[in-house]
């Protein structure tokens, strides 16, 4: 049996660390791979979606179904801790014009809420316009909300089976740009943000916020009265110094939360 001989084996070993040393430069020159993106695909449709009249039973128009929609705020209790929330039990998608802003004598929509526009892959085309009633904030506590609630927020008690839209009594939202957010399928919105508070006259302030698609599905489909459901949430937050409100038990910034839902029935 031979051997391989000293000489060969040291030519081999030289050989080796030349050919790996070659190799580890070549790599040196070579670029990095690019990191690993983390932000997901993302995919936007063509839908477009109108409210039109809001004519029942034309599927061309879309209602808002404010029984299955809220607007929601919430905001640090004493300015540091655990979470104050609530709702506005009254709220639309209006323009509430100065000429509008009055009492209604109804129980249900003063207003059409007809003060919108989706375009999914156009967002210069979309905007939004709604509102709240300042003396529907809801918490579950029905002492504070006919109490501290209304006096903190100088506004005025609800008079039953009346709408008050009236100005001291309104907090109102108008989108002035819709565009792309580039790190999710969503969208940022601008928004003037009208409300006295306690102030004089009403205050207008420019707020951003966050708006997304819940995207078009059918309900009942294979059934007698099918019929399309879309949803659009709005996110944005203020500061309500800003407004003249002083209390201590909330902190300056205040977050607001607007789940709309809508079908075409």
């Amino acid at each position: 049996m031979k051997f391989i001989s000293f000489n060969t084996l040291s030519a081999f070993v030289v050989v080796a660390c030349v050919f790996g040393y070659v190799v580890s430069c070549t790599h040196e020159n070579m670029a990095p791979p690019p990191p690993a993106s983390t932000t997901p695909p993302i995919n936007r449709g063509n839908d477009v979606l109108l409210p039109g009249n809001m004519t029942p039973g034309d599927t061309t128009q879309w209602k808002m179904d404010k029984a299955h929609s809220s607007v929601l705020w919430s905001t640090n209790y004493v300015g540091a801790a655990g979470l104050l929330t609530g709702r506005f039990n009254q709220f639309g998608t209006a323009n509430v014009t100065d000429d509008k802003a009055l009492m209604y004598q109804t129980k249900g929509q003063p207003l059409l809420d007809s003060s919108w526009a989706f375009y999914e892959s156009e967002p210069t085309k979309t905007y939004i316009n709604g509102y709240v009633q300042i003396n529907t904030s809801n918490t579950g506590e029905p002492a504070r909300d006919t109490g501290c609630n209304i006096t903190n927020l100088f506004t005025v008690k609800i008079i039953p089976g009346v709408q008050n839209l009236t100005i001291q009594n309104l907090a109102k939202i108008q989108s002035t740009a819709v565009t792309f957010d580039t790190e999710s399928p969503g969208y940022i919105v601008t928004l003037n943000l009208t409300w006295q508070g306690g102030l004089a006259a009403p205050l207008t302030q420019s707020v951003s916020g966050k708006l997304s698609y819940v995207k078009r599905a059918v309900v009942g489909a294979g059934g007698a009265a099918p019929y399309s459901v879309f949803g659009l949430q709005l996110e944005f937050q203020f500061n309500c110094r800003d407004y003249g409100i002083t209390s201590t038990s909330i902190s300056d910034k205040v977050d607001i939360q607007c789940n709309m839902n809508f079908n075409n029935k």
